[in-house]
Order: C-alpha cells, then sequence, then structure tokens
C-alpha cells in the first residue's frame, strides 16, 4: 500500500477541468484528479462513465475540449502516444491494438521508439513474461491466440516500456485467479519503485485490496473520493451507480429434456498453438444453465467454434433438439434454434463501424427484419431501441455506431441482441468481461431468466464466482478435456481450482488418453 514518504511527494499527475464532448454525449465534464509517485490510484464507475476516455486523453489517444495536465511540475499537451511513452507513460487497453497477422515480438517492436534487434527483443519479452507470471512465446502469432493470451501481450508490452506512470483498463479480466496475485504483486513492487498506477476495474475485490486511493466518476464527472481499504464492495457500488446493487435470484428447478448434447467429441486444430478438443461430452437441457470454468487457452476457443459452427466437426457428435448439427454452418444453427454470444465483442460480436440496428440485422434477420429479401428498417430500428431500453445500454441511439460504445455497453447490446431473439439454445462467453458491476448482475439476471423460461444455456467463463452465481452445474475444461459436471453446492472454488490444472479423476483422464491415441492414428492415416 501507499507508504507514508509517498503520501509526502508531489503529485507526478495532476488533471484539472478535464472536459471531452461527443456529439450524442459528455464523456468528461470538469474532471480532476491527482496521482502521486509510488500511489495505486483507483477510477471508479459505470460502463460509459467516462473512465476510458480520461485514460485516453493522458495517453495522448483522445485531446481533452478543456482542461490542464500538469506532469512533473509543468503543464503538457499529449498529443500522441508516442509522446506520453517518452514521458514515461504506459497503457494496457481494454480493447486490444494488435496486429492478428503479426507474430508477438513484431506487435510489440512496433511500440518501440528505437529499433531493437529480434533476439534482444524475444529474449527480453521471455524474461519479462515469465517474470511476472505471464509466459507467452514472442514468436507466435496473435491470431492464434485466445482473448487472455492477447491480454498478456498487452501487459508485457507496456512493462517493457519500465513507465513511470502505469495506466491499467481492466487488465485483469480475462486472468485467473492466480495470474491475478501474481499481476498484483509486480504492481505492488513497482508502486513501491515508485511508479504511480491508475487502476481501472470493476472487480471491487481487486480495488479494496490493491488500490491506495479511489476516484468515483458517475456520468461523467466525478461523484466522489474514497480510500478503498476503508470501504465495503456495497458501499463501493452505491458510489458508482447512485443506488443499491440488484441481486441474482437462481431458483431450483428440475431441468427438462435435452436441448444440446455433445458425444465423445473429439476434435483436431488446424492452428499449430491451438487445442485439440479430447473426447468432449456434455449435456444441457431446457431450463438450466451449464457452467464451465477453466484458464483461457485450454480450449474454450476451439470448444466455442465447434459448437457455433465456425468449425464443422462433421457426423454426430454434436446435437441440437435432437437433430445432429455436424454439418450444419453457424446460420443453419441458429435457424435450428442457437443463440450465440462470442468471447470477442468488437469484430466477432459486432461490426465496429456499423449501426447498432444493423448488427441487430446480422444475426436478427430471421425476426422479421428481413422479407422477401428486403430489409425492414423499422423492424430493425424498434427491435434495436427496446434492447437498448431493457438493457439500459448508454448510447447515441440505435444509429450509433457499435465503435462509438464502452466495452461494457456494447456488451450489454450483444447479450440483449442475443437474448430476445428468443433461443432455445443460448451459448455464451465470458458474458460479463469488463462489464460494471450494476451491468453484471442485469446480464446475469436476463441469462437465469431465459434458463426460467426453458432456454437451455452453456456459459464459458473465467470469472469462478459467477458460474457459482448462475449455473445449475459446474465443469471445467483443461487442456482440451472436460472434467465430470457438480452442481455448485457440491463442489468449491478450491476445488474448481484443482480441476482447472487438470486433475479431475482417472476416468475422464483414461478417456483423453485413448482420445490422444485416436488422434495419432488419424494423422497416421493422413
Amino acid at each position: 500500500m501507499q507508504g507514508p514518504e509517498s503520501a509526502d511527494l508531489k503529485p507526478r499527475l495532476v488533471l484539472t477541468g478535464i472536459t471531452k464532448r461527443y456529439p450524442s454525449v459528455v464523456a468528461n465534464d470538469d474532471v480532476s484528479l491527482s496521482v502521486r509517485p509510488g500511489e495505486i490510484h483507483a477510477v471508479l464507475g459505470e460502463n460509459g462513465a467516462g473512465k476510458s476516455t480520461l485514460m485516453k486523453i493522458i495517453y495522448g489517444v483522445t485531446k481533452p475540449d478543456a482542461g490542464t495536465i500538469l506532469w512533473n511540475d509543468q503543464y503538457e499537451i499529449i498529443s500522441a502516444p508516442s509522446q506520453a511513452r517518452r514521458m514515461g507513460i504506459g497503457m494496457v487497453f481494454q480493447h486490444f491494438s494488435l496486429f492478428e497477422t503479426l507474430t508477438v515480438w513484431e506487435n510489440i517492436a512496433i511500440s518501440l521508439d528505437e529499433p531493437v534487434p529480434t533476439a534482444v527483443l524475444a529474449a527480453r519479452i521471455t524474461d519479462v513474461s515469465e517474470k511476472y507470471g505471464l509466459p507467452i512465446d514472442p514468436y507466435r502469432l496473435v491470431h492464434s491466440m485466445s482473448v487472455g493470451e492477447r491480454q498478456r501481450v498487452e501487459i508485457v508490452r507496456c512493462l517493457l516500456q519500465e513507465p513511470k506512470l502505469l495506466i491499467m483498463d481492466e487488465p485483469t479480466s480475462v486472468l485467473t485467479p492466480q495470474a491475478v496475485l501474481v499481476l498484483f504483486k509486480t504492481l505492488r513492487r513497482l508502486a513501491s519503485e515508485g511508479c504511480s498506477i491508475l487502476y481501472i476495474s470493476h472487480k471491487l475485490d481487486e480495488i479494496r485490496a490493491l488500490c491506495d486511493t479511489a476516484t468515483v466518476l458517475r456520468g461523467g464527472r466525478v461523484s466522489g473520493t474514497a480510500i478503498p481499504r476503508d470501504e465495503t464492495n456495497e458501499s463501493l457500488a452505491r458510489m458508482m451507480i447512485g443506488g443499491e446493487l440488484a441481486e441474482c435470484h437462481l431458483t431450483p428447478r428440475e431441468p427438462q429434456e435435452a436441448r444440446l448434447e455433445v458425444e465423445h467429441l473429439t476434435m483436431g486444430t488446424p492452428d499449430p498453438f491451438g487445442t485439440t478438443l479430447k473426447d468432449i461430452s456434455l449435456t444441457v437441457r431446457s431450463g438450466e444453465i451449464l457452467g464451465i470454468a477453466g484458464v483461457s487457452g485450454n480450449g474454450q476457443k476451439e470448444l466455442m467454434t465447434a459448437l457455433s459452427g465456425e468449425r464443422l466437426s462433421g457426423g454426430s457428435m454434436i446435437r441440437m433438439l435432437g437433430q445432429a448439427v455436424g454439418n450444419l454452418s453457424p446460420a443453419q444453427r441458429r435457424a435450428v434454434g442457437l443463440t450465440f454470444v462470442p468471447e470477442e465483442r468488437l469484430g466477432r460480436g459486432a461490426v465496429p463501424p456499423m449501426s447498432l440496428a444493423y448488427n441487430a440485422l446480422l444475426t436478427g434477420a430471421r425476426k422479421g427484419m428481413v422479407l422477401r429479401g428486403l430489409i425492414h428498417p423499422a423492424v430493425m430500428r424498434t427491435f434495436s431501441k427496446t434492447v437498448i431500453e431493457r438493457f439500459k445500454v448508454k448510447c447515441g441511439g440505435e444509429q450509433a455506431a457499435a465503435s462509438s460504445l464502452s466495452g461494457g455497453n456494447l456488451q450489454k447490446f450483444i447479450v440483449g441482441r442475443e437474448t430476445m431473439l428468443q433461443p432455445k439454445i443460448m451459448i455464451v462467453a465470458q458474458p460479463t468481461w469488463g462489464v460494471d458491476v450494476g451491468a453484471a448482475q442485469l446480464i446475469r439476471q436476463a441469462l437465469i431468466d431465459l434458463r426460467d423460461r426453458g432456454v437451455a444455456i452453456l456459459v464459458i467463463s473465467e470469472e469462478l464466482e459467477e458460474l457459482f452465481t448462475i449455473s445449475d452445474r459446474l465443469a471445467v475444461l483443461a487442456e482440451g478435456r472436460l472434467s465430470p459436471s457438480v452442481k455448485p453446492a457440491e463442489t468449491s472454488i478450491e476445488q474448481i481450482g484443482i480441476w482447472m490444472s487438470g486433475k479431475f479423476g482417472d476416468r475422464v483422464n483414461e478417456a483423453a488418453a485413448s482420445a490422444d491415441a485416436h488422434l495419432e492414428t488419424v494423422d497416421a492415416q493422413a
């Protein structure tokens, strides 16, 4: 925590009267805050409160309309990220800024102001990533990496710059609890060495455990300050949302007929860095939520693409509503009754430059938005407005571009869109990634409400507390193998953590070994 000597130091960064206006919203309105050397300073607020905009102003991505920035007792106009980096400011973004067709070291090299020999840079990446418990292969192509692995690249890229001020925008959204602890240890060490840290997170436990001070934003304005360790999660939530936090209610009920069945799914991957699925079997019934936990990069991406139809498994290993769908495309599976929320919001969940209305059309064409080959704009707009209203999406209306929304508000729109398409089966990846506590509760309750209406729901999440809150049964995916499923009341977070290392019984491991042998036979025949 912040020591007494740090509290006596002059502020390293002072923001005064920062204002940023957009055509449909005032993102920052007369915001002021200061950060001292060695201080870990939290910035809290709902989705759309202006947190990310404020950080982008500090990093030189966005220019403020008014206000001043004082850096080490000198007024600065930060006009570009390269200038910010030269000043000693680094930032880990919530949305990744990586080129998918380049390797890890190439992506990092782009951000360096001076060229570094490949071998030297690769060695530094390996050393820093292993030192901070975020191991990555510097020669790996980014397009082959999961979301969690890409987050590691962003963090390591920033730490290589040895910043004086480190801005972290939702850095732990896709990290395991163990990796979060390692990261916290690293951040505390950096703070003890005098590095200032601005930390944005919706995880209030993290804020209370890590941060010295907090500034709370609501509607683009500073609504208060706090010392997180002296607050409770509930009191911090009240400061953020201006009221009491709603609770989720999962009422026990008996599930009905099987709607999603996967039997002995063994599926290789064309990605040399991917994870082979080995003898996966699961059943999700009408009126239940099956939660799947696991460390990112253990087959989640491969399982999602197999279930959505982005990769075809063939045969009858996957059945939906009793129908074999192994050879059906994503659109054909949607016609059967499937809706799908991918882990990547921008690009797979929504097309950034397109309006929310047209993003609704992309998956909802069958719901009256297209008739006889013609788009019905009125139906499209009405549907989008309903999603925006029901899921409290903060935006400039249904014609606003998806890229103009904060990450959490875009997530609310995507989840709302898919739930309102009246699915029979729903598959959701990372439903509340980067979403504030109020919006997270809204999304979780929406999934529970769907379950209560008889929808079969599969949720893949790295948030263990979330899975324990909303799931009827839990399983773990580790190294491409799926554990047996258990009821949350019959297990614990500690037990699930052990399973996440792949230790979940001889029966499953024997089946996985058989799957390995089968794949080797197939490869030999090929």
